[in-house]
């Protein structure tokens, strides 16, 4: 059953945690899951959340800190010895939650840990790859076969293998080298003679990636294939690690945080709970420059003598709205062909020829119905033409930037979700003033 956090249920937790009525909420905790406590923690005070941990079980209070936000996390790991963290948590996890946790530790605690942990080679050899890598990504704990094994053996070593492993998704099959030459299916082997080998039964149709292909990669092949779990191995195709989906999930998610904070004008990683100072110098940035923006875009109107004209200040507000709507659509959805790899495939010019043509097409309705508002309001056909055709106009100049500007930044390596925020909104809302006044100053 899906578990909702209400005010009752937190209230009642709090009773008993300040109580310290530990069966209560151990019978309170025994029907949620690591998520569920994490999130949990998320409400409670410091000294709440870290009696909570220590009254759990070891293997649960682990999977629970992986869980939980980073700045928890690391509170609540300061407050440990290092023999404690070792014996409490790294020993409780998986070599990649380990490294993970190892990581965001100072200097000083990591090498006095890696030195009591007893996976401390797994973890150091994670630690070794660079973050946006497979290898950063992948697990060391796996289930693997040799080719030469019969199914009875099979079987038998999968039994030791399997005590290390937390979920068992794939049984890969190796060399005498240990090269990765396929995977057996538990149906394989359960349908299969004793004494067949696993050379005769295996898949060799597999899917592995190189331990330095990017997490972005990763992402895109797990998602083509619907993967639960892809293999990692080394240049010599000798199979180190796997990467299972959770790990993948978690990727995605930071990725769309990113990309997501990024469009809306946030140029750091932020968090809610930040201070005032990161806040505001995360948001400020963007801020400035779309101030900027704004008074090169009052220069621009007071370059033209709108005093003459002033019904042209009503639609002001049209131009500048239709120019960053349509600039903001035609980046994000370059953007999109991007990260999914389609614009390799279909050629760019392809791309700004369909926008192009989509802007035009858009831009002629609207304008159509500009022209016949402006008429029937105002009485007036050439504010009505003037407005049609700035209108037009921007909107295809909009949609060219917020094409262009994605391929330009992605090739320069600079994230092109830039693009979809207040870059392309500024620049069209600059240009599309000055496109509507020359229009309106040449026809007047």
């Amino acid at each position: 059953m899906n578990f909702e956090l209400t005010k009752p249920f937190l209230d009642e937790l709090k009773l008993h945690l300040y109580k310290k009525n530990d069966k209560q909420v151990l019978k309170i905790c025994d029907r949620l899951l690591a998520p569920d406590v994490a999130e949990i923690l998320k409400i409670l005070n410091f000294k709440e959340s870290k009696y909570l941990l220590s009254i759990l079980n070891d293997e649960f209070s682990a999977d629970v800190l992986v869980e939980v936000e980073e700045d928890i996390r690391e509170k609540l790991l300061n407050d440990l010895s290092t023999d404690e963290i070792v014996e409490d948590v790294l020993e409780n996890l998986d070599s990649d939650d380990a490294a993970d946790v190892i990581q965001k530790l100072p200097d000083k605690v990591q090498k006095e840990v890696i030195s009591k942990i007893s996976h401390a080679t797994d973890v150091v050899d994670l630690l070794s790859y660079e973050d946006s890598s497979a290898g950063a990504l992948m697990a060391k704990e796996l289930i693997k076969v040799k080719e030469e094994w019969s199914v009875v053996r099979c079987v038998s070593e999968m039994r030791i293998q399997a005590k290390k492993v937390e979920n068992v998704y794939t049984i890969y099959v190796v060399n005498d080298k240990n090269q990765l030459t396929g995977t057996v299916s538990l149906k394989k082997l359960l349908l299969s003679e004793k004494r067949s080998q696993i050379n005769k039964i295996f898949d060799n149709h597999v899917i592995s990636v190189k331990s330095e292909t990017s997490d972005e990669e990763v992402a895109r092949i797990m998602n083509k294939y619907n993967l639960v779990v892809l293999p990692v191995v080394n240049n010599r195709n000798e199979l180190i690690g796997r990467i299972t989906i959770d790990d993948v999930l978690d990727y995605v998610k930071e990725e769309a945080e990113k990309d997501y904070q990024l469009a809306s004008g946030i140029s750091e990683s932020i968090e809610p709970n930040d201070s005032i100072i990161n806040l505001t110098k995360a948001r400020i940035p963007w801020l400035i420059i779309g101030m900027i923006g704004g008074l090169i875009g009052a220069q621009i109107i007071g370059l033209f003598p709108i005093k003459e004209n002033p019904i042209l200040a009503f639609f002001i507000p049209l131009i500048i709205a239709m120019g960053g709507n349509v600039g903001v659509q035609s980046s994000a959805i370059v953007v999109q062909a991007i990260a999914s790899k389609n614009l390799g495939v279909q050629h760019w010019t392809k791309r700004l020829a369909k926008e192009v043509g989509v802007a035009l097409l858009n831009g002629i309705i609207c304008s159509l119905i500009v022209l016949i508002v402006c008429f029937l309001l105002y009485s007036q056909i050439k504010i009505g033409i003037i407005v049609s055709v700035s209108l037009v106009t921007v909107m295809l100049f909009a949609s060219l930037f917020g094409t262009f500007v994605p391929i330009i930044l992605n090739n320069r390596r600079v994230d092109p979700a830039l693009a979809t925020g207040p870059f392309i909104t500024t620049m069209n809302d600059v240009i599309g003033l000055f496109i509507y006044f020359s229009i309106a100053e040449f026809i007047i």
